[in-house]
């Protein structure tokens, strides 16, 4: 296994349209969603963990999910838990985990992934890295991992690729922002434009000094406690320091004003897990079309729904068609598939009702 391949892995979010499965106390990453017996982040972990060294990944999380992390993750140490003690966005911690890898290994190359993607091929996801990371190693480049659309989705951000034949690696023309949905139709028309799954990969070389150029406030701050890094007091540098951090995303802040980006176009099925709609796409469906989690049951007249209850609970149903079942101890959600979106907006008024401890 290759010493210098690095992965950290994003697990900070707390996942508010699978609420009331996730919440912010227990977001969705540390859910088994799939039904599988491992979580979302177990899945990515074991995923990574075939070709990059178990001591080589890292996992961002918010402070508060570190005993979640510890738990989950039993073979990974404390140092590898990077916490961030505010919400920064994406840029701030990507920096600060790059920095603290440069100074164990200046030789790095590293992925940047989220932690709860569906990836069924992992092998093809494997060898879709391992070519990033050669082409990192050998040039000064950012490279990402586009998936070739299947619809005009209007919740993804879409990569424009330059046309050129041969290459498995595309030069990026440009990062584009969810479209609306002529847009996004428009797109695939195209032919030129792939999902942005948020997968990313580079040299901690070329992404320190890509935040030099464009982010000099940001890289000077992270840079001032680098004699810390690794080391007991690296903790009291952070608690005091990140919250100072200006609150960027990647995309923003290094992707969309750099010029050496490529992007390979993704051999393996992939799915962003991001709403309920997206997880009944990926399950086994009953005779009736109902995707099923943990539960039996007894179904009349009823098709399409999403249906996730404790562990061995019988439900019935009848008449239901295309709604989203949820029945958690202290809460049961019954909402149409076609609303899904607005989950986050069930999830407000909720918590202006009945309090945020069910949020």
């Amino acid at each position: 296994m290759n010493k210098n391949y690095y992965a950290v892995l994003m697990a900070g979010g707390v996942g508010s349209r699978f609420w009331p499965i996730s919440t912010t106390a227990y977001p969705k990453q540390f859910h088994d969603m799939l039904g599988t017996g491992d979580t979302l982040i177990q899945k990515t972990f074991k995923r990574l963990s075939k070709f990059i060294p178990v001591e080589n990944i890292l996992i961002l999380t918010n402070e508060r999910y570190n005993e979640l992390v510890l738990e989950q993750l039993p073979g990974i140490t404390q140092e590898q838990v990077v916490l961030e003690p505010a919400m920064r966005n994406t840029a701030p911690c990507i920096l600060y985990a790059a920095l603290k890898i440069q100074k164990k290994n200046p030789d790095a190359v590293m992925i940047v992934a989220p932690s709860d993607h569906w990836i069924e091929d992992e092998e093809a996801f494997a060898k879709d890295v391992i070519t990033c990371f050669d082409k990192c190693e050998k040039e000064n480049v950012l490279c990402t991992l586009g998936i070739k659309p299947t619809f005009p989705n209007t919740g993804f951000g879409y990569i424009e690729f330059e046309r050129k034949d041969g290459e498995p690696l595309k030069s990026v023309h440009q990062f584009r922002e969810k479209p609306d949905y002529e847009t996004a139709r428009d797109f695939i028309k195209q032919g030129n434009f792939l999902w942005n799954a948020g997968i990313f990969m580079w040299s901690v070389k070329t992404i320190v000094d890509a935040f030099k150029k464009f982010q000099p406030e940001q890289y000077d701050l992270f840079l001032s406690g680098l004699k810390f890094y690794n080391t007991v007091q690296e903790r009291a540098f952070i608690n005091e320091n990140y919250p100072k951090a200006e609150n960027v995303s990647i995309d923003y802040a290094i992707l969309e004003p750099s010029s050496n980006i490529f992007v390979l176009p993704a051999t393996f099925d992939w799915n962003d897990l991001g709403t309920w709609g997206s997880l009944y796409d990926k399950l086994d469906k009953d005779d009736n079309g109902n995707a099923l989690v943990n539960c039996q049951v007894l179904a009349e007249d009823s098709h399409g729904n999403m249906i996730r209850s404790p562990k061995g609970k019988i439900i019935v149903i009848d008449g239901l068609k295309d709604y989203i079942v949820v029945d958690k101890e202290e809460v049961l959600l019954i909402y149409p598939k076609s609303k899904e979106q607005e989950i986050k907006k069930v999830l407000a008024k909720v918590k202006d009702n009945f309090g945020d401890q069910l949020a």
